[in-house]
């Protein structure tokens, strides 16, 4: 199976990232890995803490952009209530969603990274 047939089965949404960029595949492909990069970069663990969640924010936020930009749409989607849920004030919201998106976050990563090898 291709990476674009897995990553649809995952619920990536891979005709709209491709329209964002003209059906560029070869780039389209080049942008899921700087995706992997910044998923390692600015992971985010339900475990955070404290109560100034700014940092929280900037890495879910950051996270979040560039999902959207490749409609990465279960990332975007949930990394976006994260943000909004921490900025209401309501980090245990936020956590239990985070809790829940790190599983298919995980196997998006897996497939993206299995075929750039």
């Amino acid at each position: 199976m291709s990476l674009f047939e897995e990553l649809r089965e995952l619920g990536v949404d891979i005709d709209g990232g491709l329209k964002r960029i003209n059906g560029n595949e070869k780039l389209y492909t080049k942008l899921l890995g700087s995706f992997v990069k910044a998923i390692n970069t600015y992971s985010v663990q339900p475990d955070f803490d404290g109560t100034d969640y700014n940092d929280v924010i900037e890495k879910t936020h950051a996270i979040k952009g560039t999902s959207g930009n490749l409609s990465i749409t279960p990332i975007y989607e949930s990394y976006t209530k994260i943000v909004d849920l921490l900025r209401a004030g309501e980090p245990e919201q936020a956590r239990e969603i985070l809790k829940g998106i790190i599983p298919v976050q995980e196997k998006i990563v897996a497939c993206i990274v299995s075929h750039m090898e």
